[in-house]
């Protein structure tokens, strides 16, 4: 079946999304395009039923995924996601993202991505347990530290991960704690894994707004999504004097003109696990966030998140996407027009697979390194990063998007020409 054939018909879909983006790169791909069919299909889909016992007694049956959409580069690489609306469609478009973040950012992996539709908050801490050991074993076929490499997504945390990491273990009789990333730092995590794809977003947003002038100290920051993204890109603004005066998550909009104290804001979180009723701010109405007048832009929600409608209502100079694919094909257009540059969710958010890298190879080395270090190497990759997709879109005339698709489309296709087709 073609990867077409599984799109939904919805033109919004993240899957006919990562198509569209793909598109646009083709007219630059030279001799490559006769290659590009490659990412238009994923390698492998694998759909798991989840057969699992409740507290109560019942049984209850959830199903799960895990796609691996090209490996011609390295090994697969991408999160788990626990969330209540996942689907085939949606992981199939995460995992080609996690194809193109690697290549653009010039690490040796490959794009997957794995999740199970279950509300993970409707679960005591038992059967999210038996859920995740039954689902690792599932995709066990597919999964290992130099096949397949899992790791935290919305949903899921270091707790998930050391579970799949055991379970992977018990079934092959060996501790093999490379299997997973952004696991405890004691059973083999990273240090500044947590905190690495909201400083990637901070990293980023500071190195294009320099090449903007634009001062980050002077700046007005709104963010969508207060989550493990969101969240620290906040505090990392904040503590370099932006003032960060809109906030939305799930539970609402808060919006303060001087600026919010993020740190009393993640307190307040931790304790009330929403942002809403924040006595710091005020509570505005949701479609309000989209109106405020600021520089910068951070949507680290869910995808699809900046329409048409919303790209030109928009008053920032910088978008930067700590979310995957929180920006529409058509939106992309839009904001291009109106001159508002867009860094995007390939180069943007890539932190936390650049942090997963840096824990893979320690776990292979058994030898680790300080969390200063890790910072060092994580700003200096994704600076490079960024400058060499800014340099691809000035000599291609090109928005930063095709810009970093260019860059990664290139490294793939050269990696899938050179390789041939086996048999």
């Amino acid at each position: 079946m073609s990867a077409l054939s599984y799109v939904s018909g919805d033109h919004h879909s993240a899957w006919s999304t990562y198509l569209a983006q793909v598109e646009r790169v083709v007219p630059f791909l030279g001799e490559l395009e006769h290659w590009v069919d490659t990412l238009r299909h994923p390698k492998r889909a694998l759909i798991v039923d989840i057969p699992l016992e409740m507290d109560d007694g019942s049984v209850r049956h959830f199903e799960g995924y895990r796609v691996q959409h090209n490996l011609s580069r390295g090994p697969g690489k991408g999160g788990v996601r626990f969330h209540p609306d996942v689907t085939l469609e949606e992981v199939m478009a995460l995992s080609a993202w996690m194809t193109i973040k690697c290549a653009a950012l010039n690490l040796p992996f490959g794009g997957a991505k794995g999740g199970i539709r279950v509300d993970p908050r409707q679960l005591s801490v038992k059967e999210l347990e038996r859920l995740t050991r039954r689902y690792t074993s599932e995709i066990g076929v597919l999964i290992g530290p130099q096949q397949d490499i899992p790791a935290p997504d919305v949903g899921t945390n270091a707790q998930v991960m050391a579970w799949m990491m055991d379970t992977y273990s018990m079934n092959v009789g060996a501790t093999t704690t490379g299997v997973v990333t952004g696991k405890p730092v004691h059973l083999g995590g990273s240090l500044g894994r947590v905190k690495a794809t909201g400083r990637g977003v901070f990293v980023t947003g500071c190195a294009a707004a320099a090449k903007m002038g634009l001062a980050i100290a002077s700046s007005r920051v709104a963010v969508q999504g207060f989550g493990n993204v969101g969240s620290v890109a906040a505090e990392l603004f904040y503590q370099h004097g932006a003032k960060v005066i809109a906030v939305q998550d799930h539970s609402g909009t808060l919006f303060n003109a001087q600026g919010i104290d993020i740190p009393a804001l993640q307190a307040w979180q931790a304790a009330q696990g929403k942002i809403s009723a924040f006595p710091g701010a005020d509570n505005i109405d949701d479609s309000a966030f989209w109106l405020q007048d600021i520089d910068i832009l951070v949507p680290a929600a869910l995808e699809g998140q900046i329409t048409a409608e919303r790209a030109q209502q928009l008053t920032c100079r910088l978008v930067l996407e700590g979310a995957n694919g929180p920006t529409l094909p058509q939106a992309d257009d839009i904001l291009r027009a109106r001159n508002i540059i867009v860094i995007p969710d390939v180069i943007c958010n890539a932190g936390g697979v650049t942090v997963s890298y840096f824990e893979w190879v320690q776990d292979f080395s058994s030898f680790y390194w300080s969390e200063e270090e890790i910072d060092q190497r994580l700003d200096t990759i994704m600076k490079h990063a960024l400058d060499a997709v800014w340099e691809k879109a000035q000599q291609l005339n090109v928005t930063l998007r095709t810009a970093a698709y260019a860059v990664a489309c290139e490294r793939i296709l050269l990696a899938r020409k050179d390789r041939g087709l086996y048999p």
